[in-house]
Order: C-alpha cells, then sequence, then structure tokens
C-alpha cells in the first residue's frame, strides 16, 4: 500500500540534513503537561510520570498505560473526568519514550516496561492497594505481562483490581504492523538511517493514517506528538523498542495466556477503524477467545487512538465498564 509513497519520502529526505535538526521546543500544552509530573529513577534511569488527586471519599487508583510511539499525553483528553472518578489518577512515560529517559543501546523489553510499573507503584506506596489499569497498543501488552505477574503471584506484583484494554495488537495472528515498523523492528542495515531519516512530515503521515478520516489530529497535536518522540532523541531508540513486535509473537502464549485463564474482570474499547487491528476480524477474535471479558466497540470511524479521537465515548465505555463491578 504505502510503500511507494515511503521510499519517495526516503528519496527527499536523504538530502535534506535532518542529522542536525534540533528537536522542537515543547508548546505551552506540553510544557505543562510536563512541569505538572515528575520523575523517579529506574536501575539509573528516570521515568516521567504524573498523577493528581482527585475524587473525595474514593479510594480508587487507575494507571495509564500508553502506546507505541507516543506518551502519557494520549491521556490528556480523559485526565479531568478520570479525576472525577478516580481518588488518584496516575500516568507514565515508558522507558524509551515521551519525557522519560530513552537509553541507547539498550534492549528494551515488555518485561523491562513491566518491572517499570511495579517499581512505579511501590514508589508511589500503592504497592498494597488494588489499582485499576487501563492500556493502550503498547502498554496493552505491558498490562497482559503485569496481569500474568499478579496472576501467577510473583514478587513485587500489582495488585489488580480491573483491566481495561483499547486497540492493542494483543494478537500476532490478527496484527497488521505498519510498513514502517516492520523495516525498523528487523533491524537491518536500513533502521539507524531510517529512524535518523524520519521526520515530522513522514512521522505525521504514518501516525494520521491510524486515525480515522473525521478524527484526525490538528497541526499542534502532530507537532506536540512529534515533539514527544524527539525528546531525548527518542527517535533514535524507535528500532530497538519495536522488537517488541517479536517479543510478542515469542511470548504470544504467556500473554494471551493471561488474558484468557485471568478472573479479574477485563474489558476491551475497540475503534473499529483500525488499521493494525481490522474490524471485524480482530473483535471477532478476541470474543471467542477472551470469553469472559465484556467489550465496546466504538463509533465505526473511530481508529486506532480511540481515547483521543472519541474521548467521550471513550469515557462512557471505560465508566460503564468500572461501575458494573
Amino acid at each position: 500500500g504505502n510503500g511507494g509513497f515511503f521510499w519517495a519520502c526516503c528519496a527527499f529526505l536523504s538530502w535534506q540534513s535532518t542529522y542536525t535538526s534540533p528537536p522542537p521546543q515543547l508548546s505551552p500544552a506540553l510544557l505543562s503537561w510536563h512541569s505538572g509530573g515528575a520523575s523517579f529513577t529506574f536501575r539509573g534511569n528516570s521515568i516521567f510520570y504524573r498523577e493528581s488527586y482527585g475524587a473525595v471519599g474514593s479510594s480508587d487508583v487507575v494507571i495509564l498505560l500508553h502506546g507505541f510511539p507516543t506518551s502519557s499525553y494520549d491521556w490528556n483528553k480523559i485526565w479531568e473526568p478520570l479525576n472525577q472518578r478516580f481518588n488518584r489518577v496516575i500516568a507514565l512515560d515508558f522507558l524509551g519514550f515521551g519525557f522519560s529517559d530513552k537509553p541507547r543501546p539498550h534492549r528494551y523489553s515488555i518485561f523491562e516496561q513491566a518491572s517499570v510499573v511495579e517499581a512505579l507503584v511501590s514508589h508511589l506506596g500503592l504497592s498494597e492497594q488494588r489499582v485499576n489499569l487501563l492500556s493502550h497498543d503498547y502498554g496493552d501488552t505491558v498490562a497482559l505481562e503485569l496481569l500474568y505477574r499478579t496472576d501467577h503471584n510473583r514478587t513485587g506484583h500489582l495488585n489488580i483490581n480491573s483491566l481495561c484494554l483499547s486497540n492493542g495488537g494483543i494478537f500476532p495472528e490478527t496484527h497488521h504492523p505498519r510498513i514502517l515498523q516492520k523495516l525498523l523492528k528487523d533491524s537491518s542495515f536500513l533502521s539507524p538511517v531510517l529512524t535518523r531519516l524520519i521526520n515530522f512530515m513522514l512521522f505525521s503521515k504514518g501516525l494520521g493514517d491510524v486515525f480515522g478520516p473525521y478524527t484526525q489530529p490538528t497541526d499542534a497535536e502532530f507537532l506536540d506528538m512529534w515533539t514527544g518522540v524527539r525528546f531525548n532523541d527518542g527517535n533514535l531508540v524507535m528500532d530497538s523498542i519495536l522488537h517488541y513486535l517479536n517479543q510478542r509473537l515469542e511470548h504470544r502464549d504467556r500473554w494471551v495466556g493471561a488474558l484468557t485463564s485471568t478472573v479479574i474482570p477485563v474489558h476491551m474499547i475497540y475503534g473499529p477503524l483500525d488499521p493494525v487491528n481490522p474490524h471485524p476480524q480482530f473483535i471477532l477474535h478476541y470474543q471467542r477467545l477472551v470469553k469472559r471479558s465484556t467489550v465496546s466497540v466504538l463509533d465505526e470511524h473511530i481508529s486506532h487512538y480511540p481515547q483521543l479521537e472519541d474521548p467521550t465515548g471513550f469515557l462512557n465505555a471505560y465508566f460503564s465498564f468500572i461501575n458494573a463491578f
């Protein structure tokens, strides 16, 4: 499909000196997101997180796990409404994403990201507290590893009260990564060149493809996402992070097994226009395998980023799940 366009961009970019282009400045919106957060140290790396105290009289905690290649800022449109329902709302930028450190070379893995989440929960003094996980895309896979550890009573595990997934490629068999992801993840000789060449134009085209036609981000929103990637030279670690696509295949039985065997309440919020997890194959497969889970399919024009494309529909679906038990 988009292969020709991709190579045309590469040709165009190769004479453009993107090697030296400075990372974009933080917009006022990102600056305020950043200044409203804090960080803690995990194995020598700084991890950015945000937490706010919301609903009084509730002890409920929700932890938000973002997707690839973006950051905790993906939750900004639903942050306030979540604060009206939960006592504590917590989001982090995974290692290699957003405002967190992006070490290189580094072997990025889903297992390590799950340990980052456990370390944050412990740092915040919530190890004994029941937590609700709300995840998206890459975060879905991290959530499944956390679920596995909880259900197998692993040291340091979370006390998971509920899990809500959204638009994650949790089944390698129904998952269609974008061409750029395929090229990067196999770390061919090309990928160091490609990672340096992905500039804003190519990034917005690639990301725009996974938003619905009526719910495209504004230029300012695309720029905020790109700024999050470029912060701490994150564009240079994308290929290492993308090994998670191979990990998902390799550990499919562990992660899908955790999902199909758990007795913890599980929900899936799904934007059906998602080219990464196509409708109806993905959701039919999900319902066939994950019999205990409930499902919310959003409007037909909502795609891969439902919490940004339809924050109201997303919240309604999430609250009706959370309030049902």
